[in-house]
């Protein structure tokens, strides 16, 4: 972990302090923020950059240089975005979608300046990611499908700044979690997910986390020993699948349906998503192991080298 980017790593293990304050906070405070305990937004928002800031820790160390200044980026911009989150939660105020007074308004919008900024820097280290050169197959598709995947799962986060159709802009609400029912109504446990309509922040938290999924997906296939081919294949198979749950819950929650409660359309649709993965995956175990291997040489090499010729 020496070469592994170090402010990013001093960021999480920040992070990861301050979930555990998050935490607490969640056990012993009973306030709360629009029906949700004042404490959950700034734990899962603790918990999900501690996790994103330890990947790229992790990626810059393969990266080279110029991926320094990026990293540092990131780092000092969750900090600045996780400040405002909880300093808003102290305050009993929103943090996002608040326009309700200036400093509110101030505070959203110096969010909105900062996620994009993110959001740009990472686009960067993932076109780093797409150009290094990685001689292992299924490592080099694992980062690169879990980058992209990730990148495209932060901007999905844009579809809740939009108004909805009963908001006035300006007003002094302007998006939304959950479509089809108010944030405020009753969520799930920990995640906060509605339970009552479909909610934007299924498919953001799915998209942003392909960037430890697929690499641990790797770990697991390593793990088994499985051959090079077939771990590579299973890794794209893989990336395949993760994209088309993630076009699934974003349907989903855009139809206003609760992740937990799919109608008949959402379970085809998923059941013909899993079949298509199974059969892929089955496919491609065959294909592996009826692949040629590299021929032998015709003419065995001796046991013991020959003697030299003798010269008069």
């Amino acid at each position: 972990m020496t070469d592994w980017h170090r402010p990013l790593l001093i960021c999480s293990a920040a992070m990861a302090v301050l979930a555990l304050v998050c935490l607490a906070g969640l056990a012993l405070d009973e306030r709360t923020v629009l029906g949700a305990p004042l404490w959950l937004k700034p734990f899962k928002f603790a918990v999900s950059n501690a996790l994103y800031g330890v990947t790229w820790a992790w990626l810059a160390s393969l990266l080279g240089r110029g991926a320094q200044r990026w990293c540092l980026l990131a780092a000092v911009i969750m900090i600045f975005d996780f400040a405002i989150i909880l300093g808003q939660a102290l305050r009993g105020r929103p943090s996002h979608f608040n326009l309700a007074t200036p400093l509110d308004t101030a505070l959203y919008l110096a969010m909105g300046i900062a996620v994009v900024v993110l959001w740009l820097g990472t686009a960067a280290l993932t076109l780093r990611v797409l150009r290094t050169p990685i001689a292992d197959a299924a490592r080099r598709w694992a980062l690169r499908l879990g980058t992209g995947i990730s990148l495209l799962g932060l901007a999905m986060g844009g579809l809740m700044v939009l108004p909805t159709a009963g908001q006035r802009v300006p007003g002094p609400v302007i998006g939304a979690h959950s479509v089809g029912a108010p944030d405020s109504d009753p969520g799930l446990a920990l995640t906060g997910w509605s339970s009552t309509g479909g909610d934007l922040r299924v498919p953001h938290f799915l998209g942003m986390h392909a960037l430890q999924a697929l690499p641990l997906f790797l770990l697991l296939l390593t793990a088994l020993r499985l051959p090079a081919l077939l771990r590579a294949r299973l890794v794209i198979i893989a990336g395949a699948g993760y994209l088309g749950l993630l076009a699934l819950v974003t349907w989903q929650a855009l139809r206003g349906q609760p992740l937990l409660r799919p109608d008949t359309l959402t379970l085809t649709a998923l059941a013909v998503l899993a079949l298509g993965l199974l059969a892929a995956a089955v496919t491609a175990a065959a294909t592996s192991r009826r692949a040629p291997r590299p021929a032998a040489s015709s003419r065995p090499a001796p046991a013991h080298p020959a003697p030299p010729a003798r010269t008069r």
